[in-house]
């Protein structure tokens, strides 16, 4: 049932969500396969709302967004384009808590780039980085932070202008990852300022895969040579002549060849739904369920991941489930029932959004103590 979807961690739906993506790409594939020139006319523009939107949602300068396939590739292209010797001989920061697949892109790309990389690690029993601890590792050594916004595992947010802050003091470029905010909480790449961004147009977004995003800062983009270039990486696409390159003077200069425009177009609606909601009461309908995840979990004596303060977590709420209910049988169990959730070992992840019901809370707790009680 609708009602018990708790998957906004990972996809994120919305009401009509399958008719608009079918619409979207019958719309693409009538154009796309007529035997005329109106193609790019069409799509361009089309992807070019796409970047106004998260633009508007990220609060970016014109000419400060761009498309990726995802955060791990906009996050290569930026580390690849910064200035010759950046980072070399220095480190890059980041938290044990990142998502995976950017610590899996820093320990291939230190050798070559020539840093070192620092990870913050979990305190013995934590579940997610202290803001203290990755203030206490960030030295003068860090040529480069990537901040987590919030943790896929616990949920856990944090202190943005804090850690912003100790940046600035340290002389480090400061990035972060919106993922798993994007869409829910409101973020300002001004407020406070930082170097560059990454997220998905998944999640809270509602979007589809393949529809990343990438912000610069104005001020850096001049600074970085994409070390993928091409057609689209220049301010006029059309220049043919092969002994006139010049990379764009904004964001652009990272588009290199021809773009990947239909999972933009695909994610499009979803964005013109999401642009046209009330978000404060979409945060105030996840706030009222997320409330009633964390009675659910003190009655059923489940340990609790996330934190508790509004202000230091996202919109999900991370569960241990006991080893003598094993993941994998719980999620059969519940998405047997209608509910669906999922996990990361025997952490059982549960984001509420804007389908989510409370009728739908109800079901989840009544089967996930039917099964622990056995």
């Amino acid at each position: 049932m609708d009602g018990a979807y708790f998957l906004y961690h990972s996809i994120g739906m919305y009401p009509g969500k399958g008719a608009d993506l079918a619409a979207a790409l019958s719309d693409f594939a009538a154009v796309w396969g007529r035997a005329d020139d109106a193609q790019w006319g069409w799509v361009l523009p089309r992807r070019q709302r796409f970047i106004d939107r998260w633009r508007a949602i990220l609060n970016a300068a014109p000419g400060s967004v761009t498309t990726c396939e995802n955060v791990t590739s906009g996050f290569h292209a930026l580390l690849a384009a910064l200035p010759e010797g950046h980072l070399r001989g220095r480190s890059v920061l980041v938290g044990a808590d990142c998502f995976p697949s950017n610590h899996f892109l820093l320990q291939s790309l230190a050798p070559r780039l020539g840093f070192t990389l620092k990870t913050v690690p979990f305190r013995q029993g934590a579940a997610h980085v202290e803001d203290e601890d990755f203030i206490d590792a960030w030295t003068p050594d860090v040529g480069l932070a990537l901040l987590t916004w919030v943790s896929s595992t616990t949920s856990a947010r944090i202190d943005l202008e804090v850690l912003v802050a100790r940046g600035r003091r340290m002389g480090s470029l400061v990035g972060v990852d919106i993922t798993q905010g994007a869409g829910l909480l409101p973020f300002d790449v001004a407020a406070p300022e930082v170097d560059f961004a990454l997220s998905t147009s998944l999640k809270w977004m509602c979007g589809t895969p393949g529809a990343g995003v990438l912000y610069l800062a104005p001020r850096l983009i001049g600074q970085c040579r994409p070390e993928v270039a091409g057609w689209f990486s220049q301010d006029n696409p059309f220049n043919w002549d092969i002994t006139r390159f010049e990379f764009a003077p904004d964001i652009r200069r990272f588009d290199n060849g021809t773009p990947g425009c239909v999972a933009a177009l695909a994610s499009l609606p979803a964005l013109d739904w999401h642009a046209g909601q009330d978000h404060a009461g979409i945060l105030a309908h996840n706030r009222r369920l997320t409330a009633g995840l964390f009675d659910m979990a003190d009655g059923l004596g489940l340990p609790v991941l996330t934190p508790r303060p509004e202000g230091r977590r996202g919109g999900s709420v991370m569960l241990r489930l006991p080893d003598s209910a094993p993941a994998p049988q719980v999620l059969a169990a519940l998405r047997e029932a209608g509910v669906t959730a999922d996990a990361r070992g025997q952490t059982l992840r549960l984001s509420p959004g804007i389908l989510t019901t409370v009728e739908g809370l109800d079901l989840l707790a009544h089967h996930l103590g039917r099964l622990l009680r056995g």
